[in-house]
């Protein structure tokens, strides 16, 4: 590893604009982690009943450790790229590749799992029977659409960020009120606490209970990834680069309060077996338990539910990682794991051939309409991601102990980080099913022809390079 003492970034690249205030940071990353609460809600329940909600606030503690690791990294090594730039450094630049490539997997799958929400809220709310030819081309015109924000002045899609965010947590907070004034909540509806879909009986893998939901609680991970988006966006803050903590864990604390109260409200208003279709995994099972509360009284507030609960936090989500991903190519751009063109950017500081692309594979995965693919696929991939920075994180340690910290996380935090991830992806892998296995192995493939491409040839050529605390260096 050496200095570069000259030149790195392309004449023809411009700079992110730097333009995003804290409160836009914080939304982005709190909107990318805020799930989609009203669709998703079938498949949290089915794979760990009315205990869902010891499941959320089991995982908020288990990802808080990996967020605190984030937080110191992302203020030391302030660049676009997150992972890519912190395994680079801390390990090497395979490493970095590879932890990108993952992260990347859950990343890039969003936008089309949120196009497959809307477009499922569509056919139920307005019985449109959207199919074919015409479900494609209503999903691609959304997504259009997201990459036409994106392309635009990154404040505005803060904005947009923070609206649709904030409304969908008052949105969500109120329905949980309701459940609990409801006169159906009953903790007698907890019976079967440790219940899933998972189990043999239901049509699962497993025959111990406990396997079973542990299993189905491992894939609750997936409403969680997204605090990483905040590195993502490291070069366009306005703020003191130390703030960044307060978007980070802020954003996954802020989300795992709001998941925990809401599906303890919900689980105590019907059965299991009637909530959750015994565990079929079916969306829209919030709208069902409004219909057995209220009666069709309920059915204009299902509507305001459906706005706020489905197309505002997939809104935000799909906004959130949109950005992320497109920074993450940027960055592989301007940092030679890919070809430069990758790093130009348009007259708003907005990259340009990484939205695009963004775009056709979005627009390729909306054929695939398999949710729990979807859901599996990103818990698996996020784990593994963050057991590769946890450890970076403890080489960087050893290797530069006199770089600045603005945030210190402890060591055993580190520790603790690194082991729980490991379990996570251990008790993803044994749950994950065949066909959501070989769409995993044709995307590594992909990966793994791109790294051979900057192997042999790429990095032969031109180094990868990194900002440092000691300057700008060759890996």
């Amino acid at each position: 590893m050496e200095e570069k003492t000259t030149a790195v970034e392309n004449k023809h690249s411009s700079a992110l604009s730097k333009s995003m205030k804290l409160i836009y940071v914080y939304a982005m990353a709190t909107g990318a982690i805020f799930t989609f609460m009203c669709y998703w809600d079938g498949i949290f329940m089915s794979y760990t009943g009315p205990a869902t909600f010891l499941a959320f606030a089991m995982m908020t503690m288990m990802v808080l450790p990996t967020a605190f690791v984030y937080a110191e990294y992302s203020t030391m090594l302030p660049s676009t790229g997150s992972c890519l730039v912190f395994n680079t450094v801390g390990l090497n630049k395979h490493a970095g590749f590879w932890s990108a490539w993952l992260i990347m997997c859950a990343w890039i799958a969003v936008p089309a799992a949120g196009v497959l929400g809307i477009l499922a809220w569509i056919n139920y709310q307005f019985k449109a029977n959207l199919s074919g030819v015409a479900f494609v081309l209503v999903g691609t015109l959304m997504l259009i659409a997201w990459c036409a924000l994106s392309m635009y002045k990154n404040v505005v899609a803060g904005k947009v960020q923070s609206v649709m965010l904030f409304a969908g947590i008052v949105g969500i907070l109120v329905c949980s009120v309701m459940f609990l004034a409801s006169g159906h909540w009953s903790i007698a509806n907890f019976k079967d606490f440790f219940i899933s879909s998972n189990m043999k009986k239901y049509g699962g893998a497993f025959s111990s209970t406990a396997i079973a939901w542990i299993v189905g609680a491992s894939f609750m991970i997936t409403p969680y990834f997204g605090f990483e988006t905040v590195p993502a966006m490291v070069e366009e803050g306005d703020f003191p680069i130390k703030d960044q903590k307060q978007a980070i864990l802020g954003s996954v604390i802020t989300c795992g309060v709001i998941y925990t109260i809401f599906f303890f409200c919900m689980a105590g208003v019907m059965p299991w077996s009637d909530l959750t279709n015994n565990g079929d995994c079916s969306p829209f099972i919030t709208f069902k338990a409004l219909e057995t509360c209220f009666g069709p009284k309920i059915a204009p507030f299902i509507f305001i539910m459906g706005i706020v609960g489905i197309v505002f936090p997939i809104g935000t989500s799909v906004l959130g990682f949109w950005y992320s991903a497109v920074r993450m190519i940027y960055a592989m751009g301007r940092n030679n794991f890919l070809p430069k063109q990758f790093s130009y950017t348009n007259k708003y500081g907005q990259p340009i051939i990484p939205n695009l692309l963004i775009l056709g594979i979005s627009i390729a995965f909306i054929a695939m309409q398999e949710i729990t693919a979807f859901f599996d696929l990103m818990a698996f991939a996020c784990s593994i991601c963050y057991v590769i920075t946890s450890i970076s994180s403890l080489v960087v340690d050893k290797k530069h102990p006199d770089w600045e910290r603005p945030y210190k996380c402890a060591k055993w935090l580190k520790f603790a980080s690194a082991i729980i991830m490991v379990i996570v992806a251990f008790f993803c892998t044994i749950g994950i099913k065949k066909t959501t296995w070989l769409g995993f192995l044709g995307y590594m493939a992909v990966g793994f022809i791109l790294w051979l491409y900057m192997t042999l040839y790429l990095w032969k050529h031109e180094k990868v390079w990194m900002k440092t605390p000691d300057g700008n260096m060759e890996f």
